[in-house]
């Protein structure tokens, strides 16, 4: 399943109600793709392509329901939404793990199997930044690409969540994974980027993590949630908040870097900044670290040449920055932006885009209630 260039307008899914509810309606709703997603990163993760060995569907299923155990002890409420979903999608707990966590579960199955990492699979996926209020007329935006091998694209949803139990927030991901990207009804916006852990390990993995932030009151609340999970991979969490409080946390399992918000803007993509965190970061090829550092010089730069006043048509243009930021699927790669999404926690809007940024609008998603 290939991607085009030209989307429709993103598409939404409206859940409610227990955990059980919203997550039976996630993998009801869905199904047909979530089934066809699932079997796709399966496959993936059990050849050699993606782990540097073969280990087949029925090991690669068995270490993934290890996992769930994990999730449960994370957040028993999201773990049983989870696991809701996939009754729904008519999948099992060990493919929900997969579908949802595929690049954190890589990190576990690298970590586990002692697989070198191959060079033509390696991710580089997401820029991201937060621009502090002083920059943007005093309310600042939390924003990003999403950014994926370019079969991903296809399962893009947006989900307006009104739980029962936890702040209403409208959340950017993929079928059959509760949360990539998104903003919970008290401004507190988390994104993410992808990095690559050699001390992964069967763990929490990051979708999970990013709901589990998005329940919190504050960024300070988002950042301990991010410190204190047992994390199965490597990811860089940013959360920002309404008071224009920000970090961004280079989340390895074993190291957790972070920095804080002031007052230049905070951008980050795919290499660790870190010490402690490139200490456990699996090799880059030249080619990819090229790419994390150009999209991350030219963010900063664009940024820091605006002279203040950011909008949040500024960002959607930087999100489509060509050379750079906004990637298109080639060999031997095959990385494309998949998505777009901008958040200004202040007044609650939130702007999301499906497929490149490049050629498709953003759309606005109001909160549910």
């Amino acid at each position: 399943m290939t991607s085009s260039l030209t989307r429709p307008p993103i598409r939404i899914l409206d859940l409610s109600g227990s955990p059980e509810q919203m997550g039976h309606t996630h993998g009801s709703s869905h199904r047909d793709l979530i089934q066809a997603y699932t079997e796709e990163r399966v496959s993936l993760a059990a050849s050699s392509l993606w782990t540097g060995q073969a280990l087949g569907r029925e090991a690669v299923l068995e270490l993934a329901d290890s996992m769930v155990s994990a999730h449960e002890a994370h957040s028993p409420a999201l773990a049983a939404e989870m696991l809701a979903m996939a009754e729904g999608a008519g999948i099992s707990p060990a493919e929900a793990v997969i579908v949802g966590g595929f690049t954190d579960f890589i990190d576990t199955v690298r970590a586990h199997k002692g697989g070198a990492h191959p060079e033509e699979v390696m991710e580089d996926d997401c820029t991201a930044f937060i621009v502090p209020d002083h920059m943007a007329s005093g309310a600042g935006f939390y924003g990003q690409t999403w950014d994926m091998h370019d079969t991903a694209t296809e399962y893009v949803v947006l989900l307006r969540l009104a739980p029962d139990d936890a702040p209403n927030a409208v959340v950017f991901t993929t079928t059959g994974a509760l949360g990539q990207i998104g903003m919970n009804e008290l401004g507190v916006c988390v994104g993410i980027n992808n990095l690559t852990a050699i001390d992964g390990k069967p763990g929490v993995t990051w979708p999970q993590v990013v709901r589990h932030a998005l329940t919190t009151e504050s960024a300070a609340d988002a950042k301990d949630v991010i410190l204190d999970a047992d994390l199965a991979g490597g990811h860089n969490f940013l959360v920002f908040d309404a008071n224009g409080e920000g970090f961004s946390i280079e989340a390895m399992p074993t190291a957790r870097p972070l920095d804080t918000l002031n007052e230049d803007p905070l951008v980050h993509t795919n290499h660790t900044v870190h010490a402690e965190a490139t200490a456990v970061q699996g090799d880059r090829s030249p080619m990819l670290m090229d790419s994390s550092q150009r999209r991350l010089d030219t963010a900063t730069k664009i940024l820091g040449d605006s002279g203040g006043d950011i909008t949040a048509e500024d960002l959607m243009e930087l999100t489509r920055e060509p050379t750079a930021v906004c990637q298109v699927s080639v060999e031997p790669y095959h990385v494309e932006s998949s998505g777009a999404a901008i958040m200004r926690p202040q007044t609650l809007d939130f702007w999301a885009c499906w497929g490149l940024p490049s050629h498709n609008e953003f759309t606005s998603v109001g909160m549910p209630g």
